[in-house]
């Protein structure tokens, strides 16, 4: 799809399946949320498939996977006349066209039913399929579009008067009172990098590897972890490249606490003051991975579901990898639905440690 969104869920996808053992079962399971990350082909009849392909399932050891159409073709091998491997399905079309119609003009607010005439099918029918393939609803995706060209406008040094009326915002009220959560800080503060913001942060060694915790005045909006303390600081850096950055070991180490009070299973939630931005979909998606209990975990596929949108699970992936926060948001919680843990923004070796850690001392009853 041409959808700008959908690039970062065809990432996630792509990350999903990233390895040959995820997807040797989505074909297994003929798992249709696969679809679009990858292809496969049976070296018996010379014909490629998508994952979810009705046909008689193939022997492992005869299938080969490509990540395009043009790669398993260019490798000799045919199309599916079954599954159409080459077309694109129904549903996507019409998201594919209802993009297309929102992304012509983001100054321009659509409601629903001039987007379904504009598509040529229900409102009721492309509200479903809208929200269910790209993860959110047509007027949250307009809004997305709308916080897009505002952060562009921004970042290219517009001033926020010009920058509204370029997002196309009623009114600077209507442009403020949205962009807490779609920016994270006020629109003069992001168009400056974080200028006039100070940002304090310290980093730590703890059992996970080398943690850098950054807040501004309001609260924590940064916990991460690495190899080492550097790369965490620079990063930190370029994310706040124009604001007032403070190394302040004492501010921090309250915050610091707490962390390794966790990592050593003294506190079950890390209840920290947080300032991060997030869409209406991150919001509802990061409360849902507050309320998974400590010790147990929940697949993408449940959060989705929990969320109110089942069929978005490549765009709950996405915003468990843009969690700011490690730990405070236990994304480290969620899992594939098959039990594999992958997908985690600070190395799948710390998600492991995590997890059975967590296990173990909810098993024990040890942790607070």
């Amino acid at each position: 799809m041409n959808c700008p969104s959908s690039i970062v869920f065809h990432d996630s996808l792509n990350r999903r399946y990233e390895s040959d053992e995820s997807r040797w079962q989505a074909v297994a399971g003929r798992d249709a949320g696969a679809d679009g990350a990858f292809f496969f082909a049976v070296r018996t009849t010379g014909v490629f498939c998508r994952p979810s392909c009705a046909s008689r399932a193939p022997r492992r050891e005869n299938v080969t996977f490509f990540a395009t159409t043009d790669e398993a073709a260019a490798a000799g091998y045919r199309p599916c006349k079954r599954c159409q491997p080459t077309s694109l399905p129904r549903e996507l079309a019409i998201v594919e066209r209802a993009c297309k119609v929102l992304d012509a003009d983001p100054h321009e607010r659509m409601t629903l039913a001039q987007l379904s005439d504009a598509v040529h099918v229900s409102p009721f029918h492309l509200q479903r399929v809208f929200s269910r393939i790209v993860g959110v609803s047509p007027r949250q995706y307009q809004a997305a579009r709308r916080a897009d060209v505002l952060r562009d406008a921004l970042q290219r040094g517009h001033d926020v008067t010009r920058a509204t009326h370029d997002a196309g915002f009623g009114s600077p009220s209507r442009m403020y009172e949205a962009a807490p959560a779609d920016l994270g800080m006020t629109p003069s503060a992001y168009r400056r990098k974080g200028a006039g913001l100070t940002v304090r942060f310290a980093t730590a060694a703890t059992p996970l590897g080398a943690a850098l915790v950054a807040a501004t005045d309001k609260g924590v909006c940064k916990i991460a972890f690495g190899d080492d303390a550097a790369t965490l600081v620079d990063q930190l850096a370029a994310d706040f490249s124009q604001a007032e950055r403070v190394e302040d070991g004492a501010r921090m180490e309250p915050f610091i606490a707490r962390i390794r009070a966790y990592l050593q299973g003294t506190r079950e939630q890390l209840d920290l003051p947080l300032d991060i931005g997030a869409t209406a979909f991150q919001r509802r998606v990061w409360d849902a991975l507050r309320r998974i209990p400590y010790g147990q975990t929940r697949s993408y596929t449940e959060i989705a579901a929990s969320v109110g949108t089942p069929g978005a699970v490549r765009a709950v992936a996405n915003a468990c990898g843009s969690n700011p926060v490690a730990l405070a948001i236990p994304c480290h919680r969620v899992i594939g639905k098959d039990g594999a843990i992958a997908g985690y923004r600070w190395g799948v070796s710390r998600k492991e440690a995590l997890l059975d850690s967590e296990r173990a001392r909810s098993e024990t009853g040890d942790a607070a």
